[in-house]
């Protein structure tokens, strides 16, 4: 794919994950985002959040499935990954700051009692240190093999997102299932994509 169409889609994706945002504090600022602004907010990131999760996920099996077309997405994988981060950070802003009211005793008993924000909390921690070293200078200095164990992580944090929007829903409400099916495809496509590769490119075996 020629340099001059990645940086055009590059500006895309930025546009794509940064107009929401624009988005959301122009309606801040209009009083436009409904009865319980905060309550909007707290959604609107979160799910943004894990859509971007989910984007960086079906990235890999994508590439491995049609290597020939979709090759070119491995270099968005880390840039989505980035914005997922992003919308990580300000849906924990959104609760530090409106929830919290940024007291650091409100938050330890919130965390101590109310599970849901236990679960978003760890989601955070385990993105934090994968966002940090998503950078080239990162990837040499821990190594390929280190790197990729480390950036594991991103599947425990997105199931405990996951638990974390289910838990802070209300009984009875199934919102949260449409993007837990889409999580619970692409986890279980990974390793039959997998699986499907070896089967096309078997290992040769060396005699002698």
């Amino acid at each position: 794919m020629p340099k001059w169409l990645i940086v055009v889609l590059k500006v895309g994706v930025h546009l794509a994950c940064l107009l929401p945002v624009c988005w959301l504090v122009w309606g801040g600022y209009q009083n436009t985002l409904g009865p319980d602004p905060t309550h909007t907010v707290t959604f609107f990131t979160g799910r943004g959040t894990l859509r971007l999760l989910a984007i960086t996920l079906a990235i890999s099996p994508l590439r491995k499935m049609f290597p020939k077309w979709l090759g070119w997405l491995i270099k968005f994988r880390r840039l989505v990954g980035m914005y997922a981060f992003f919308y990580a950070c300000l849906h924990l802003l959104t609760y530090v700051w409106l929830y919290a009211g940024l007291s650091l005793n409100a938050m330890v008993q919130d965390i101590s009692q109310r599970k849901f924000i236990t679960a978003g909390l760890a989601a955070w921690l385990l993105l934090l240190p994968l966002a940090v070293t998503s950078t080239t200078w990162s990837i040499r200095k821990m190594g390929g093999k280190n790197w990729n164990r480390l950036h594991k992580l991103v599947y425990v944090a997105a199931v405990a997102g996951l638990v974390h929007y289910w838990w802070g829903v209300k009984p009875g409400v199934w919102r949260p299932l449409g993007i837990t099916m889409i999580f619970v495809v692409i986890l279980v496509a990974r390793p039959l994509i997998s699986a499907w590769k070896r089967r096309e490119d078997p290992v040769p075996v060396k005699i002698g």
